[in-house]
């Protein structure tokens, strides 16, 4: 018997939850509840993070999460309770079939079968943000090692124990050269350890326009975070709805089950909700903590009732359906369903799954050997005209040992040797070198920051630039 935490969360959350214990119980699963509150009642409470600390203490007792879809207020500063969850208990891998199901629910994909393994915890989901003139607010993008590392073995691991036969990465490291530049390198050294499975790249654009266009290309798809979160939705889409889809949210301790939509506040209590999406979180929860006989009944049960065209009013379609159902009649016909398997869709087996996939712990590499070259500071100026702006920061040469060699707008080299058709915020990147024969130190970066106060330049931040092992370590200007 294992104890597993439940919060029923908000609108359409508790029906939901009912109609998936119901089907997972009456098919012999062996879990014992822990129910919290979570969600909208927390936060109105007082509570910005949508949880109780003492919640926080039965979830890490557990290790397992069953979460329904929760609604977070609008402003007052309300944390995401996802996000949160996510980082806290280091979640790092979420994980989302999707799988069409056609002819039974309306899709244009029929051979859809893919699985997104999307990165969960870094990238621009650090929420790193400041406003830093009245012009620009920056959005720090968090690329690490580790966290590449994590989510790219996980997808090979994932694949080789589930019989996939290739993983594929999206990323845009043709632009994002330092960050999704370090997420490829470390697919490429990965994938080299799985010869058995197949790999391959893609620049994210091209790659989301051939999973919508020919989804049947692709197997397991690895991702960072953002790209993840929004590629994970349209892959649940089109092939038929995301109210079908569940996802895994898998850590080194703990693990998290859901469903990907929201909790539709206007379809609750009315018994309408279709409940296969966290359905489908459950049995991914089963496999996960080696109910994997179980998680196959379920799964077969639901497939037959989609096979059976009994359908909730989200999927209903006069030519697809026999029988338009409320969650409660749903559930009550995967129930009666349990042992039966589809005839048409494929029927599931999990017996090579076994249990949760366990990764060794990253390995920390010899570290490189780190040198400073360089810094960029960025200033806060309203004027339009590069040239002005270097000769003002030009004066701070005579007195430092650093000489300015760039500066950009929004990324985009405006001087030396700028175009005046350019358009220019109020936020400048200002690259300052060591003069030839010198070399960049943090007293000299003082320096170069003290005589810009004396002039009355506005320095907003600063970003030391290193080499490491003799390669750049920072982004060219757009242009350079």
């Amino acid at each position: 018997m294992k104890k597993i935490t439940v919060a029923k969360g908000d609108g359409i959350g508790p029906e939901i939850m009912d109609a998936t214990l119901k089907i997972i119980m009456a098919a012999g699963a062996q879990i014992e509840l822990d129910e919290i509150e979570v969600g909208e009642k927390v936060y109105l409470a007082g509570n910005t993070s949508g949880i109780a600390q003492e919640s926080w203490d039965i979830i890490r007792r557990n290790k397992v999460f069953l979460k329904a879809p929760i609604t977070t207020p609008q402003g007052g500063g309300y944390k995401s309770l996802n996000v949160t969850t996510r980082k806290f208990l280091g979640l790092y891998s979420n994980v989302r079939p999707c799988m069409s199901m056609h002819p039974f629910v309306s899709t244009k994909h029929p051979e859809m079968d893919v699985v997104i393994v999307r990165e969960n915890e870094e990238d621009l989901y650090a929420g790193i943000e400041h406003q830093q003139t009245d012009e620009v607010v920056q959005c720090l993008k968090l690329i690490s090692r580790p966290g590449c590392e994590k989510i790219v073995r996980y997808a090979f691991e994932y694949a080789k124990q589930y019989g996939r036969k290739k993983v594929t990465c999206f990323t845009k490291d043709n632009i994002m050269k330092q960050t999704d530049g370090l997420f490829h390198k470390v697919f490429d050294e990965v994938a080299s350890e799985y010869p058995e499975i197949e790999n391959e790249h893609w620049i994210i654009d091209i790659g989301a326009a051939k999973m919508a266009d020919r989804p049947e290309m692709f197997d397991v798809i690895v991702m960072p975070n953002l790209y993840g979160d929004v590629l994970s939705d349209i892959a649940a889409q089109i092939a038929g709805s995301v109210g079908l889809a569940g996802s895994a949210n898998i850590g080194e301790e703990c693990a998290m089950f859901e469903a990907i939509h929201g909790s539709a506040p206007r379809r609750a209590g009315q018994n309408l909700a279709n409940p296969s999406g966290l359905l489908q979180g459950a049995i991914l929860m089963l496999n996960h903590i080696g109910q994997t006989d179980v998680a196959e009944k379920v799964q077969n049960a639901w497939l037959r009732t989609i096979e059976d065209g009994v359908h909730t009013y989200d999927i209903y379609k006069e030519d697809n359906s026999k029988e338009k159902v409320g969650t409660k009649e749903f559930a009550d016909a995967v129930i009666a369903n349990l042992g039966q398997k589809p005839t048409i869709l494929k029927p599931v087996s999990y017996a090579g799954a076994g249990a949760a996939l366990k990764l060794p712990k990253y390995q920390r590499k010899t570290p490189a050997k780190k040198e400073l070259v360089g810094v960029d500071i960025f200033v806060n100026y309203t004027g339009s005209n590069p040239d002005e702006l270097a000769g003002m920061l030009q004066k701070i040469e005579k007195d430092c040992a650093a000489e300015l060699s760039m500066i950009t707008n929004r990324g985009i080299k405006v001087w030396p040797d700028g175009f005046e058709e350019t358009f220019c915020t109020d936020h400048w990147r200002c690259r300052f070198k060591p003069v030839k024969g010198s070399s960049m130190t943090k007293a000299l970066i003082v320096q170069i920051l003290l005589q810009a106060e004396k002039l009355k330049i506005d320095t907003i931040k600063t970003e030391n630039l290193y080499e490491f092992n003799g390669t750049a370590g920072y982004s060219l200007g757009q242009g350079q």
